[in-house]
């Protein structure tokens, strides 16, 4: 098995003992942190706000929280080669009350991971490989990585990073 990549995301929390119009602060949040001690579902996409990332990928994962609870997983993570600020607006239009959305806005987990692939062709720079992955303990136990994996690729493949596809997994291990 291969361990999840270390790294720091930075990330934006809501803390409104600030008091005032943006009651949020920086919050760096370790690899470990996240995955030390607990089984955790990965999914990640392309980009907030892009169609399949917000009309399927996440929308689903959100809608079947409670079976993945009900299979032992303590959380649902969404990994996006994005800023906490565009996260944090995506979760709001989403309505993501559920999964934790992660930004990886430098790309570096993503790129540890080795599924940082340039969507320059879409105007989106570089990006995330759409993947899903099963960790336990810090451990990648199952990883789901869409077919064509490459720079600039034409489509957007969508078959294997699916909630219903890692759900399936999770019923039959």
């Amino acid at each position: 098995m291969t361990r999840v990549p270390d790294t720091v995301f930075k990330t934006r929390i809501r803390n409104e003992a600030l008091g005032d119009d943006n009651p949020f602060e920086w919050r760096d949040l370790s690899s470990e942190e996240i995955f030390k001690g607990r089984n955790v579902v990965v999914f990640s996409l392309p980009g907030a706000f892009t169609p399949t990332c917000s009309t399927s990928h996440l929308p689903r994962y959100e809608e079947l929280y409670d079976e993945f609870k009900a299979q032992g997983v303590d959380e649902i993570v969404c990994i996006s080669v994005n800023d906490a600020f565009v996260m944090f607006q995506w979760g709001k239009a989403q309505e993501a009350e559920n999964v934790f959305l992660l930004p990886d806005g430098n790309g570096e987990f993503t790129r540890k991971m080795g599924m940082l692939v340039d969507k320059s062709n879409l105007g989106f720079g570089m990006r995330s490989w759409r993947y899903s992955m099963y960790v336990e303990d810090g451990e990648i136990n199952k990883l789901f990585s869409e077919a064509g994996y490459q720079d600039n690729c034409p489509t957007d493949p969508f078959e294997v990073s699916d909630a219903d596809t890692m759900l399936a997994y999770l019923k039959d291990r």
